[in-house]
């Protein structure tokens, strides 16, 4: 099983990065780490200045009283750390039952919730170090820098918990939910444009060659593929080289699998083949480095779960709908990454699977447009985003992607004449909210309550 540290440096960067925002240890271990730090630096302050010198702004109190408040906040803060902890996971768990299991990692990668963890047990950690610098038989002067950081990060801790509890009350709501989904995949399209905008179109591509002229890199683990940097493929392969990347970012990969084909075979194959594998990150879990696919999955997944006849909630999957269409609007206007791309001395990558307007289209709409028939309020929801999206691609010069768009309205509508049990006025109300050319948003909506055209 291949590691991070047999990855690419680059490759290797951006997946620690990745995991070092996802974890729920390595940014309170380092918060810890700080706590040893900081009381140590402020016991060698405090044997400098010594405990009789008046130092403004700080806490004075003796021994005996500086203990107690040590022993008082170390106790209190490694309680509260259980309290939290146990309140992250019954969030998890109300996340994982109610939305969906993916959009679990939106709450484990939020930074306020980590920053919480790693100051409650940094602030104990830091008041059990700190008495051992205190005389606890002696009614001296108490070290005050020590002391007076004690209770500054009490009183940090206590405003952050605060803060935590109201952050995570509002997280649970749905809007924030799929608000949060929407963002990230927006800030990953917004990076993938930022690197396709450096990849120069190939427009001459060499034939493939016999099979003999050509050698496959299998995949040496299963897992998601999660980066595949185009760059660094074309670095690792000879000068005049074809690479074919025969799977894409978010998909699934078997091991020995192929992983890629590049023609003419290589002179140095091992040597190829290790670099190649090194450009390629397959992990055990999808997640969205490369990845604004897995934004709609996660979005629509949200959706589904709402029109399930356990939950039965048509409310949360328009909400789950309307952040897809959201999304969608900027990808459909957006030049997605060439799917053949030139390289430096005669190298072409060449990246046949990687999903097109028309594939996200039907990412977004397909399951919820098959499994909203038999709430007419969420058919409403998703022809007005349908509308929506047809009138912002063309005006944005962009009529290519209409056909997909309204091929997803007819598919619906035609579900929904199927629909037994709809009554006949809910029926034309639709047709008519799919024949209306006003714009969604404008509150004088020519369709009245009863379906017929004002």
């Amino acid at each position: 099983m291949r590691t991070h540290k047999e990855l690419a440096p680059g490759v290797k960067l951006s997946a620690a990065l990745y995991h070092f925002r996802e974890s729920l240890f390595l940014l309170p271990a380092l918060v810890v780490v700080g706590g040893l730090v900081a009381v140590e630096v402020a016991a060698a302050i405090d044997e400098r200045i010594g405990t009789d010198r008046h130092v403004p702004a700080t806490v004075d109190m003796n021994s005996n009283a500086a203990t107690w408040l040590l022993s008082t906040v170390a106790g209190a803060t490694i309680t509260t750390a259980g309290v939290v902890f146990s309140l992250t996971v019954v969030s998890l768990q109300l996340a994982s039952s109610q939305f969906s299991p993916r959009v679990m990692r939106s709450f484990i990668r939020d930074r306020l919730s980590q920053v919480v963890v790693g100051l409650l047990v940094g602030t104990f950690v830091y008041s059990v170090l700190a008495l051992r610098h205190i005389n606890a038989e002696s009614a001296a002067p108490a070290p005050k820098i020590t002391v007076t950081v004690t209770v500054v990060l009490t009183v940090t801790t206590v405003l952050l918990i605060i803060a935590h509890l109201n952050r995570l009350a509002h997280r649970l709501q749905v809007g924030e939910v799929v608000r949060s989904i929407s963002g990230e995949g927006e800030e990953v399209l917004h990076a993938l444009l930022r690197a396709g905008a450096h990849e120069r179109p190939a427009d001459d591509v060499p034939a493939e060659a016999d099979a003999d002229s050509t050698y496959v890199v299998p995949a040496d683990r299963a897992g998601w593929v999660t980066q595949a940097p185009a760059r660094l493929i074309l670095r690792a392969v000879p000068p005049g080289t074809t690479v074919r990347l025969e799977t894409r970012t978010g998909a699934f990969i078997h091991e020995g699998e192929a992983l890629v084909t590049l023609w003419p075979a290589p002179h140095e194959p091992e040597r190829v083949l290790r670099r190649l594998s090194a450009t390629v990150e397959v992990a055990d879990t999808r997640t969205m480095q490369q990845d604004v696919d897995f934004a709609l999955r996660q979005l629509v997944d949200v959706g589904l779960r709402a029109l399930s006849p356990a939950v039965n909630d048509p409310t949360t999957a328009v909400e789950a709908s309307l952040r897809v269409g959201g999304l969608l609007r900027h990808v459909l206007v957006s030049d997605l990454p060439p799917e053949k791309v030139h390289g430096p001395e005669e190298r072409v990558l060449l990246r046949p699977y990687s999903l097109r307007h028309d594939e996200y289209i039907q990412h977004g709409f397909d399951q919820l447009r098959q499994a909203s028939p038999s709430q007419p309020h969420v058919v409403a929801a998703l022809l007005r985003i349908l509308r929506m999206l047809i009138q912002h691609v063309t005006d944005a010069g962009r009529p290519e992607h209409v056909p997909a768009l309204r091929r997803q309205m007819r598919l619906l509508l035609e579900a929904v004449d199927e629909q037994p049990g709809l009554h006949p006025e809910d029926r034309e109300r639709l047709r008519a909210i799919a024949r209306d050319t006003t714009d969604p948003a404008d509150h004088e909506n020519p369709v009245s309550q009863s379906g017929d055209p004002q």
